[in-house]
């Protein structure tokens, strides 16, 4: 059966020892570890003691989001490098990583006159090297560190009122010539995408899933949203996938300002995955 697992970044405004305790009590099996601004979230001796204090093997490391980490690399290869340093170090072995830029969007705001951002796109002078890493060299790389990574499909954004792909490699067929993926589903969810189709063409190279929900927003709880989250888990368990099922949510989803109802929601996400994970 899948390790129902928690994203640190489902909580990411929480101190991560704060996020290890809430995963304990709701029931979570593992973690997966976001690494962001917090120095917490990239101490491995601390994160081991988290781990072993908890209960919870950490079995996933997410490679930073953005280039802008103090202390960390700000270049994708030496980021991902620094990545699976730090996954050995933990014992975890799957690192999750981004897909290239192609643009970026610039956000700009009209303060007092409407609610929803202006994003336009900004072309991005991208090298090619990333891309060509991932296509032919990722396989050595995995040997040579010790771990799986598990390249993760990314969302289309709204831009002008449509839809824009920000990434390269970002189509179902790009994927499919990766060496290993991360499925995330609500990102499949802005393309109109059902993640039980997907993971049907991709399942051979599936190694780790992010699992949320998506109403127009991303990162919903699971069982709130457009997408058959409940269909999904059960071709997972279905197909024999035996990998982590990350709950990867938006902390708003959580409503964080009220620790009650984190606790609440933590634990309703929990019975979501065990009733269609477990069904026979």
């Amino acid at each position: 059966m899948p390790t129902i697992t928690l994203s640190t970044g489902s909580l990411y405004s929480y101190g991560i020892a704060r996020v290890f305790e809430l995963a304990t009590e709701a029931g979570f099996e593992a973690i997966e570890v976001l690494i962001d601004h917090r120095w917490d979230s990239r101490q491995p001796a601390y994160l081991r003691r988290l781990s072993l204090e908890s209960g919870l093997p950490i079995v996933t490391v997410h490679s930073p989001f953005v280039p802008s980490v103090p202390g960390w690399p700000s270049d994708p290869m030496g980021r991902l490098r620094e990545s699976a340093a730090l996954a050995r170090q933990l014992g975890a072995g799957v690192v999750v990583t981004h897909l290239p830029l192609r643009v970026h969007g610039a956000r700009i705001e009209f303060f007092g006159i409407s609610r929803h951002p202006l994003i336009l796109p900004m072309p991005l002078p991208v090298s090619g090297d990333y891309r060509r890493f991932l296509l032919n060299g990722l396989s050595r790389f995995e040997d040579e560190e010790g771990v799986r990574v598990g390249v993760e499909n990314m969302p289309a954004k709204r831009i002008l009122g449509r839809r824009v792909d920000m990434y390269r490699l970002n189509t179902l067929d790009d994927l499919a010539n990766l060496p290993h993926l991360t499925l995330d589903t609500t990102h499949l969810g802005t393309w109109g995408l059902d993640p039980a189709v997907a993971y049907e063409r991709l399942k051979e190279r599936i190694i780790h899933v992010h699992l949320s929900n998506f109403d127009g927003r991303e990162h919903r709880l699971p069982q709130e949203g457009y997408l058959s989250t409940a269909e999904f888990l059960q071709s997972l368990r279905r197909n024999g996938y035996e990998g982590a099922v990350s709950v990867e949510l938006d902390p708003d989803a959580l409503q964080p300002e009220d620790e009650a109802q984190v606790r609440v929601r933590l634990q309703s996400v929990v019975a979501f995955c065990r009733e269609h994970l477990e069904r026979g």
